[in-house]
């Protein structure tokens, strides 16, 4: 009879076990049914029926947030699966009085991580942004240190804002000839120099200034042979054709118009021509002496107008994007110091020296008073802000370690938490840009921040320490197990 009774009450007790074993198993298949279903509990925006006056959820869809709809489903363009549609208002709030259980660092675009705001609303491309979490973004641990201490470490700080990423190029450079506004004075006839006018070089001339007489045998003969024509033309037509002609050849000879009309307004022949300067500049070359022999196509001289001059200046190859055609550049010459002179960029070499590895730049600067000489050394800022707007912070704020540029962000209760950061360009007054990291608003540590970093990595040792000392769970018994110790 007792092992009746033993048996009975083993009886009764997997009974009452396989009951609740039932239960637990209907209720989990019935919880993952609804879940299937599309049934999420979530804080998303509702509205309000105006028959029945209860609240409706209202869903949308993650890559396309124009779609809404006031029942789960499928989104009709992509066929991804709806999502309750997020209240950035009740976000915002939640976020600004701390109810939240994560703090939000920033929000960006889905499709551009680089696209950052301090507030939620649309992308450039009109997508919902995105929340991005304290715990998402720290690059380690946060360290509080109270505010005597700060003040005793010399903590400073400095706000991430936007502004203009502007650089300023310094460089140096020399002082040319501008190549546009030099010439040659080589005379089209063979002959002989029989009078000297600009008689050395470096001489200013002015425009039409006579530089020097030659005799041409070639020259003579066909001021007479026009002087010929010119007496004899009438109404016959021939003659009319001959004197075009002789005047033609004296015109390829560069006989100057004036010229031509005295010899038809004296009827005499010049046994010279006068070649005269074509504009106002410098005489930068001479070779013509007084009796000498010359042959066609000789220079003579060279003269070179320096009203306004180049300027040929050096750029290393990651300064190149900065430099445009147009831009303006300030230079100061050490023969005149606290002086500096304006300009532009004219024109930008598209090769590089194959010795210095560097660019050659050409500025242009106006120079009426023949100030700027050629060949002087000039100190030269090239300013360009041609890149825009964009996040900036103080390059001292950055702690770069070769792997991962880190900087301490300020949070409450005198808290400090490093985050790793996506640096640009480095920019003028020790600044540097973000591309993300940060969002505007935001304070960063300038000064003792590698005290802090210090601080923090001590920290997270001992935590890891710590952790490393903790004895392991014990692993979740099996089924069998379960069942005898139910029996």
């Amino acid at each position: 009879m007792a092992i009746i009774k033993d048996s009975g009450k083993k009886g009764f007790r997997s009974a009452i076990f396989v009951v609740a074993v039932t239960a637990v198993v209907t209720l989990a298949l019935t919880m993952g049914a609804v879940y299937m279903f599309g049934f999420h509990p979530s804080h998303g925006v509702s509205v309000t029926d105006e028959a029945t006056g209860e609240k409706k959820t209202l869903w949308t869809c993650g890559m396309h947030p124009w779609i809404i709809q006031e029942e789960p489903g499928l989104c009709p363009i992509c066929s991804m699966k709806l999502v309750p549609k997020r209240d950035d208002g009740a976000a915002a709030a939640a976020q600004e009085t701390g109810t939240a259980e994560r703090k939000i660092a920033y929000w960006r675009a889905p499709m551009n991580p680089m696209e950052i705001y301090d507030k939620p609303g649309k992308s450039a491309m009109g997508m919902d942004l995105v929340p991005v979490y304290e715990d998402e973004v720290v690059g380690g641990v946060a360290v509080s240190i109270d505010p005597v201490t700060q003040q005793n470490m010399g903590i400073r700080t400095a706000k991430v804002k936007k502004g203009a990423l502007t650089r300023t190029i310094r460089t140096y450079g020399h002082v040319t000839y501008d190549e546009t506004r030099i010439a040659q004075i080589s005379p089209k006839i063979n002959g002989w120099i029989e009078k000297i006018h600009v008689d050395f070089a470096g001489k200013q001339v002015e425009k039409d200034e006579p530089l020097f007489e030659i005799y041409s045998p070639e020259l003579l003969a066909a001021q007479e042979e026009y002087l010929s024509a010119f007496r004899r033309s009438g109404g016959s037509t021939g003659n009319r054709s001959f004197l075009q002609s002789s005047r033609k050849r004296l015109e390829y000879f560069d006989v100057p118009e004036s010229e031509i009309q005295r010899i038809e307004a004296t009827g005499r022949i010049e046994k010279t021509l006068t070649i005269r300067s074509p504009f106002r500049g410098i005489v930068t070359m001479k070779n013509a002496e007084r009796g000498s022999a010359i042959k066609a196509g000789t220079m003579t001289y060279r003269i070179a107008d320096l009203s306004r001059v180049w300027v040929e200046v050096h750029i290393y190859e990651y300064e190149l994007p900065w430099v445009a055609e147009g831009q303006r550049a300030i230079m100061s010459l050490p023969y005149q110091p606290g002086t500096s002179f304006e300009g532009k960029v004219s024109f930008i070499y598209p090769y590089l020296q194959a010795k210095t590895r560097d660019i050659v730049v050409l500025l242009e600067f106006d120079n009426p008073d023949f100030s700027i000489k050629p060949e002087m050394y000039a100190d030269v800022q090239i300013q360009s802000n041609k890149k825009g707007e964009g996040l900036i912070i103080p390059s001292e704020a950055v702690i770069r370690s070769g792997k991962r540029n880190v900087v301490f962000v300020t949070r409450e209760n005198n808290k400090f938490s490093p985050r790793e950061v996506t640096l640009g360009l480095s920019l003028d007054g020790r600044m540097v840009q973000v591309l993300s990291g940060l969002a505007p608003g935001e304070t960063v540590v300038t000064s003792g921040q590698f005290l802090l970093d210090s601080e923090s990595k001590l920290k997270e040792a001992v935590q890891k320490m710590m952790e490393a000392k903790r004895p392991k769970e014990e692993p979740t018994k099996p089924a069998d197990d379960f069942f005898d110790d139910m029996n």
